[in-house]
C-alpha cells in the first residue's frame, strides 16, 4: 500500500495517527509519544500530514515544516462542523482529519511565519503585562474603600506623589503590591522600547501608524494578528476574521441581524475597538461620522463596533494599496 495522508490527533505528550492510503484505507492506526512521530512518519513515506489547530501541536509542527513535509493546519470549529461524530475518541479524530485532508476537504488555519510568530508574542506578552498591573490598581483601589481613605485630589493615584503617599500610608497589603508594580513597570517599559524600534523599521507599520487612532503598538499588533494582507480577497473577509462582522440568520424571507459573531481573532477585535474609541473622540472624519448616526439610533456600544469595522477596512486599504491614510470624505 501506498501511504498518502496521515491524520493526527496531537496532545500534550501523545499523538493518535491515522494513515490513509489513496482508496482511504486504513494503512496503520497507533498512538505514541510526540517525540516519536518523525521516525513513524519517515518509516511509512507520508506524502501529507494534518493535524487540528491547537497550542499543543506548535512543537511538532515546526519540527515537521522543518524536514520538508507538507503539513496542513486545520481549523477546530470548522472541522467538527464537517466531520461530525457521534462517537468521539482520539482514534476517530484522526481518521476523520486524515479522510478530510485526503479529499481535499480540509478547512485550514493560518499558520504564521516564524517572524510573525515572535512578533505577536511580544505584542500580547505587553498586553498581558498592562492588564495584570491594571488589576493591581484595582486592588489597591478597592483596599483604600474598604478603609474608608480617600485618595488626594490634586495628582493622580499612581503618579510619582500618588505613589509616594499610598507608601506613607504603610499598609503591607498596598506596599506589597506597589513592589510587584515595579516589577510589571520595568518590564513593559523594556518591552515597549523593543516594539518601538521594530515600528519604526517596518513599512507596514509605519503605514498604519498615519491612520488615526493607532499608534505604534497598536499598529504592530495589527500586522501581527493580519500576517500576510494578501490572504484576505477584499476588506469584509478581514472583518469577519476579526469578528466585526453582524451575525445573519435567514429563514425563508426572513433576514435576521444580531450581534457581531465574536470568532476570528479577539486580539484584532478588541484593538480596532480600542483604536476607534481613540479616533472618534479626536478626529472628525467619515469614519467618526458613521459612528455618530450609528450610535444616535443604536447606542454608543453598536456606534463604536461600527467605527471599528470601518476602520478596520481603512487599515486594509492602508496595506493593501500601500499608501498613507486619507479620509474618504
Amino acid at each position: 500500500m501506498s501511504a498518502i495522508v496521515c491524520g493526527l490527533d496531537v496532545h500534550k505528550d501523545s499523538t493518535y495517527a491515522t494513515i490513509l492510503n489513496h482508496e482511504g484505507k486504513v494503512v496503520n492506526q497507533t498512538r505514541m509519544s510526540n517525540e516519536r512521530m518523525l521516525s513513524y512518519l519517515t518509516h511509512y513515506k507520508v506524502n501529507r500530514i494534518a493535524m487540528e489547530s491547537s497550542t499543543a501541536i506548535a512543537p511538532l509542527y515546526r519540527q515537521l515544516a522543518s524536514k520538508g513535509f507538507d503539513v496542513l493546519v486545520s481549523h477546530p470549529k470548522k472541522t467538527r462542523y464537517i466531520a461530525e461524530a457521534k462517537i468521539k475518541s482520539d482514534r476517530v479524530d484522526s481518521k476523520a482529519i486524515a479522510e478530510l485532508a485526503r479529499l481535499d476537504a480540509l478547512p485550514l488555519a493560518y499558520v504564521p511565519d516564524t517572524e510573525t510568530s515572535r512578533l505577536r508574542e511580544k505584542v500580547r506578552r505587553r498586553a498581558f503585562l498592562v492588564r495584570q498591573r491594571v488589576k493591581l490598581k484595582v486592588k489597591i483601589k478597592s483596599i483604600l474603600l474598604y478603609e474608608g481613605i480617600k485618595p488626594p485630589s490634586g495628582h493622580g493615584l499612581f503618579t510619582l506623589k500618588g505613589v509616594e503617599w499610598l507608601r506613607s500610608l504603610n499598609f503591607e497589603s498596598i506596599d506589597s503590591y506597589l513592589r510587584i508594580m515595579n516589577t510589571f513597570n520595568r518590564e513593559i517599559k523594556l518591552l515597549s522600547k523593543q516594539l518601538e524600534g521594530l515600528a519604526e523599521e517596518d513599512e507596514d507599520v509605519k503605514l498604519l501608524m498615519t491612520v488615526p487612532g493607532i499608534g505604534y503598538y497598536s499598529a504592530l499588533l495589527v500586522k501581527s494578528e493580519i500576517g500576510d494582507i494578501n490572504r484576505f480577497p477584499f476588506g469584509e473577509r478581514l472583518c469577519s476574521y476579526a469578528g466585526l462582522v453582524p451575525s445573519t440568520r435567514a429563514s425563508g424571507r426572513a433576514v435576521r441581524h444580531g450581534g457581531v459573531i465574536k470568532e476570528g481573532s479577539r486580539w484584532l477585535r478588541w484593538v480596532m475597538v480600542q483604536a476607534a474609541q481613540t479616533h472618534v473622540r479626536s478626529f472628525d472624519s467619515n469614519v467618526t461620522r458613521m459612528y455618530h448616526r450609528v450610535a444616535e439610533k443604536k447606542g454608543t456600544r453598536v456606534g463604536l463596533t461600527a467605527a471599528a469595522h470601518k476602520l478596520l477596512l481603512v487599515c486594509y486599504s492602508v496595506l493593501k494599496n500601500k499608501r498613507p491614510y486619507y479620509d474618504q470624505a
